[in-house]
């Protein structure tokens, strides 16, 4: 064991003044290999800092909860220019789903939203997502208030003029200014705030915190609706412990007859559940990192090849050395060692400077940007891995042959 740990310690030292003594090329190699560590990993990071922020969006939602439009959110076998001649789902839908469909915890119905200027005195903000819904949405995304209230059923239903904000469009739009019972404009008229919304601070456009809520009949005073105004949505979040397979079967039957929809004809409607999204959205993630991986794996590959290059040139430019060595007694095992540890600490290091690098641009993203960038264990565990493996698959060949040259013809041949 002692003999073991004596060969590798030399090995070790004979590697790091090589390393040291070319410094041009031992930054060329690292130069590679960082890249390429600093690539896969960057890309993974990315990807899962984008899966998380998703899903932390929607932990608020009730996995079953369904959204019934005329619009599928994931991928579907009906025709598009079939899609498009369904009809809009309506207050009159949704009006007639919350009497007569059971088991509802929470329902709302929602007009998809557009992109609005809202004028507070000599500030705009522009480009806010104002969302007109009524205030069943409070109960079925568990919104949560930091000053304020929601608006109530009965001012849903009226359509008042009232406005709930994110915390990022209260803090542009007034500042250090109590926002609640401040008038702002907005579609054009007054609408007074009522709520501000508790920071949620994951990052995504869609996020609350840069949205605002009115109530979705105060949009349809001066917005058309039917088959040709806005399209709207009914967001149904069914009662706890519900069998979800009848729930699903008795709103489909009903709304069906609610349609006239005859025994033979097809759905004229998606009912597009939260949980079928999320798998959506896993395979979307999924293949994010499939292509990560391809992208990444030519800037590996790049570099594996790069260092397998200059361990050659290392092997041929200390051919005479290595005869020396062997004349000496040096066996084949240390000569192998020797070189496949110089592959292996020039890759490691490449590989560790690639995950300070990706550390690096994580802090920075996180501070610039309201978005949580996360570095995993994993994938820092995975950078170092990755990267001793290239070492290894590298420099085995280049010690291969450095470890059979004949000593009398090393000597010969570097002379």
């Amino acid at each position: 064991m002692l003999v073991y740990l004596r060969l590798f310690k030399e090995s070790f030292s004979f590697a790091i003044n090589a390393l040291r003594n070319n410094k041009l090329r031992t930054f060329l190699s690292l130069l590679g290999i960082t890249i390429g560590i600093f690539s896969i990993i960057a890309v993974l990071a990315a990807v899962d800092s984008l899966d998380k922020s998703i899903k932390d969006q929607l932990s608020g939602l009730d996995k079953n909860t369904m959204y019934l439009t005329k619009f599928s959110f994931g991928p579907t076998e009906v025709p598009r220019w079939q899609r498009d001649n369904f009809p809009q789902t309506e207050h009159d839908d949704f009006e007639f789903i919350q009497r007569n469909v059971p088991d509802i915890d929470a329902i709302a119905y929602v007009i998809f939203g557009s992109n609005q200027n809202i004028k507070y005195e000599a500030n705009t903000v522009t480009g806010v997502n104002i969302t007109p819904v009524s205030n069943g949405i409070y109960d079925i995304e568990s919104l949560k208030l930091t000053d304020g209230r929601f608006y109530s059923e009965s001012e849903s239903n009226s359509g008042a003029n009232v406005m709930v904000v994110g915390s990022s469009t209260a803090e542009n739009l007034f500042g250090n200014e109590n926002p609640i019972g401040k008038t702002v404009r907005a579609y054009g008229r007054k609408i007074t705030v009522i709520g501000v919304l508790k920071k949620m601070g994951n990052g995504l456009g869609d996020s609350p915190d840069e949205k605002a809520f009115v109530p979705a009949n105060f949009v349809r005073r001066f917005q058309n609706g039917g088959t040709d105004g806005i399209p709207g949505a009914i967001i149904i979040k069914p009662e706890k412990n519900v069998d979800i397979g009848a729930f699903e079967a008795v709103l489909k039957q009903k709304y069906r007859a609610y349609r006239g929809l005859k025994a033979d004809e097809p759905d004229n409607f998606f009912i597009n559940k939260i949980s079928g999204f999320t798998q959506f959205i896993d395979g979307i993630i999924s293949t994010l990192n499939m292509i990560g991986w391809i992208i990444s794996g030519f800037s590996l590959l790049v570099g594996g090849f790069g260092i397998a290059n200059i361990m050659f040139v290392s092997v041929r430019e200390r051919t005479s050395l290595i005869g020396i060595q062997k004349s000496l007694g040096a066996k084949n095992r240390f000569i192998l060692f020797q070189f496949l540890f110089e592959a292996v600490i020039l890759s490691v290091l490449g590989g560790l400077i690639g995950i300070v690098l990706v550390w690096f641009v994580s802090l920075v993203a996180n501070a610039m940007l309201d978005f949580e960038f996360v570095l995993s264990l994993f994938n820092i565990f995975l950078g170092f891995g990755l990267s001793t493996f290239i070492g290894l698959v590298s420099g085995i060949i280049p010690a291969i042959s450095a470890s059979r040259l004949d000593p009398v013809e090393a000597i010969r041949t570097g002379m």
